[in-house]
């Protein structure tokens, strides 16, 4: 049996406000398979973006263990969590977040470049995405010329690029009208498993949950 891409063991996260003492996660243990696409349900509020930061090793204060690719990244320094970031993982937001001054090939190519590959071959690696995402057309529009679903849809595929082993996604057509989410959503699911990365996506969309190979819920802060 292949080792997981990503294990959570006992991970938990808990803030102080006005001198209260909020536990957002209490002990939550996962393990995702290489290539499986996981829905993580439940309300705003419950934890789920404070989940995927701790999956994304994006931020500390976090108890338990989080093995990335075999690697314990609990016990990293910060520049062994940014590499082992850099590598293994990919991001799409609710937000495309697209750097405006930039077309769309070049928006994928970026993160190619700040993980050491070629211009040429990151370059190329932007087309070939891109175009199985439909924007074959639009390789050199910038963010203000293109539609939101054309938007997000470099967003997944800047996600892609580096070819990670997870993709973290939080409500990644949340900001998009039904037609427009399913589409993309499809599109999504479909490049993801085309790769073979395995992929960790928030929603509170049961619908869209319902595609995916494996369901877990959050509800106060822990996974059901």
């Amino acid at each position: 049996m292949s080792s997981p891409v990503v294990r959570l063991t006992n991970l938990t996260r808990s803030f102080e406000q006005g001198g209260v003492r909020i536990d957002v996660l209490r002990g939550v243990n996962l393990s995702i398979g290489p290539g499986e696409i996981v829905a993580l349900l439940g309300p705003s509020g419950s934890g789920k973006s404070t989940m995927l930061q701790a999956v994304g090793l994006l931020e500390g204060g976090f108890g338990g263990k989080i093995e990335i690719a075999g690697t314990d990244a609990s016990a990293l320094p910060t520049d062994g969590r940014t590499k082992l970031r850099r590598e293994h993982l990919g991001f799409v937001y609710q937000f495309h977040h697209l750097l405006p001054d930039f077309n769309a090939i070049e928006n994928v190519v970026m993160p190619q470049l700040v993980a050491g590959t070629d211009k040429l071959a990151a370059e190329e690696r932007a087309k070939q995405v891109l175009t199985s995402l439909g924007l074959g057309h639009r390789l050199t529009h910038r963010p203000s010329q293109l539609s939101g679903g054309e938007q997000q849809r470099v967003a997944v595929a800047r996600a892609l690029a580096n070819r990670p082993n997870l993709v973290l996604a939080d409500e990644p057509t949340g900001n998009l009208d039904e037609t427009t989410a399913d589409k993309v959503f499809a599109e999504f699911l479909e490049l993801v498993r085309g790769e073979g990365s395995a992929a960790l996506v928030a929603t509170h969309n049961e619908r869209l949950a319902g595609k995916m190979d494996r369901v877990v819920r959050l509800h106060e802060g822990v996974l059901e």
